[in-house]
């Protein structure tokens, strides 16, 4: 029989597992071979999981000692509410993990830790090809409507 799922902070010495969930994020979004991140934005954002005066955090989820998904979420201010907003940024589980309950829990703590904070909401952007998450999301969460625009600067 298997453990029961944790989910969890990341913790220095997870590095090594979860670096391969964080490339198969980015890959799942376009990010690998000659479009990959570069490592230091990799090293970058691993640093400020681990600093506790950033307001970036990562949990992941394990089961027998295996990492099998990973959420990232930050809190920010809002104009239009008292309470600070949190932005779950990341999500990804490995694809054997998928419809197990995983990215649910995930985002069950997310939540939990927002309402911890004293954030207002939490919210997230996914892309309009990623149906099956949607089919997630869309029982956690309600669609704002809202159409993402973005400038590379």
């Amino acid at each position: 029989m298997s453990a029961k799922l944790l989910i969890r902070p990341v913790r220095e010495q997870d590095y090594d597992a979860w670096k391969p969930l964080w490339d198969g994020y980015n890959a799942f979004y376009g990010r690998s071979g000659s479009t990959a991140l570069p490592e230091a934005i990799t090293l970058s954002t691993w640093a400020r999981f681990l600093d506790a005066d950033e307001p970036v955090h990562a949990w992941v989820a394990e089961r027998d000692g295996q990492l099998l998904g990973l959420t990232h979420y930050l809190f920010h201010r809002s104009t239009t509410s008292l309470g600070n907003s949190c932005y779950l940024q990341d999500l990804f589980t490995v694809a054997a993990a998928r419809g197990m309950g995983v990215g649910r829990a995930l985002i069950e703590a997310v939540y939990a830790q927002a309402a911890q904070a004293g954030a207002a909401r939490v919210y997230w952007q996914t892309h309009e090809t990623n149906a099956t998450a949607m089919q997630l999301y869309d029982k956690l969460a309600d669609r704002s409507g809202f159409i993402v625009y973005r400038k590379m600067l």
